[in-house]
């Protein structure tokens, strides 16, 4: 009896000891104090200058780094706007500023270990980052809902959804209220988020890849978009809703439909557009990968290709496919909206890559040079 109780006493030690270590291990040594890149690489503008507003496309270049913390993220964005506002494209209670999809998304990585930063592969990086928040993702795994494929992926991404949820919000509502200006904030992945009493919530349901709209005092707009149309990559833990949810807002530059990436290239999108009198489309994107944009175009992502659009096929590139069967035409043809812009996210997100170039609806529909990096792309409605 004796014996037994020292062996318990010693292995209840070593459990103490280990948990000591894992706990100073899980919280010193978070963030990170490396240089962000904050520059511009290339600027254009399009059409003429009117009363009527105008929409700003931050092509932002973004790493890890830019969410090693809450001032990192603001940091990023309050640089982008002090750049359009140099170039008198803020302006008050008429801009829309628009980010690229998942700009949001990689607050997942807000204060974690520093390693994570610097690594080249992202499955390290999601690893450390499993590892120090156990207890989090077992919790999150656990209660992932049954329809989701990818429970890892979810899992992951949905740890941490309550902060994320409020710095996204808090980071974004202050900007657009101290700019006066409308902000489309990118998108952010998010289990069953709603707002309530003007704050972004989330219920722990199935992710959804989200869009959200902050206005010029600040608030919130209630109207949340959700992507209706997840590419194959996204199918296995992001819930799609249907097309006709998608919402128009009114803004002091009129009345704006937002689509989500992929949503751009149906017709059942722009059908909801039409019939709610969008005036102006914006489309918040991102193409993973390095060098894909001059690549052949493979057809659609997680959908079957429309027959009309199988012979092009391999024989044009992506970017050109963009440009040809998304916003930049779709809008025009099928919804009588003769302006709009699709902006790309860039940067150096571990081992994942960021390609595109901003497309712009206008007099003429066609995408802006490519440049691989950051730019600032303004068009006047």
């Amino acid at each position: 009896m004796k014996t037994t109780r020292k062996i318990l006493l010693s292995a209840g030690s070593v459990l103490v000891l280990l948990l000591t270590f894992y706990l100073v291990w899980a919280n010193t040594g978070l963030g990170s104090e490396t240089k962000q890149s904050l520059k511009i690489d290339a600027t254009a503008s399009y059409g003429d200058s009117s009363n009527k507003g105008n929409v700003v496309g931050i092509q932002a270049f973004v790493e890890p780094v830019d969410y090693a913390s809450e001032a990192n993220f603001r940091r990023k964005i309050r640089f982008y706007m002090e750049e359009a506002k140099k170039k008198n494209w803020l302006i008050p209670n008429k801009s829309i500023v628009v980010f690229p999809e998942y700009f949001g998304t990689w607050l997942v990585a807000l204060q974690e270990k520093e390693r994570i930063y610097s690594t080249p592969e992202i499955e390290e990086g999601m690893q450390t980052m499993v590892l120090r928040n156990a207890g989090r993702f077992l919790a999150t795994f656990l209660k992932c809902p049954q329809d989701v494929q990818d429970k890892l992926k979810y899992s992951v991404f949905a740890m941490k959804a309550e902060v994320i949820a409020r710095v996204y919000q808090d980071t974004f509502a202050s900007l657009a209220k101290e700019y006066k200006v409308t902000i489309v904030g990118g998108s952010v992945l998010l289990p069953d988020p709603v707002v309530e009493n003007g704050l972004l919530k989330t219920r722990g349901g199935l992710l959804y890849n989200t869009s959200v709209v902050f206005e010029t005092d600040g608030t919130i707009n209630p109207q949340l978009i959700k992507k209706a149309f997840p590419t194959a990559d996204e199918l296995g833990f992001i819930c799609p809703v249907k097309p006709e949810a998608i919402p128009v807002f009114n803004t002091g530059a009129g009345k704006m439909g937002v689509l989500i990436c992929a949503d751009a290239w149906f017709s059942e999108a722009y059908q909801t557009l039409k019939s709610k009198s969008a005036d102006f489309v914006i489309t918040p994107s991102y193409s993973n990968g390095y060098g894909y944009w001059q690549q052949p175009w493979s057809g659609y992502s997680g959908s079957k290709t429309p027959e009309k659009a199988k012979a092009d096929v391999g024989k044009i590139s992506l970017g050109e496919a963009w440009v040809k069967y998304a916003m930049a035409t779709r809008a025009k043809e099928e919804a009588g909206i003769k302006k709009g812009i699709n902006v790309f996210l860039q940067g150096k997100l571990w081992n994942l890559g960021a390609d595109g170039s901003t497309i712009v609806l206008s007099d003429s529909a066609h995408a802006t040079p490519f440049v691989g990096k950051s730019a600032l792309i303004n068009l006047w409605l």
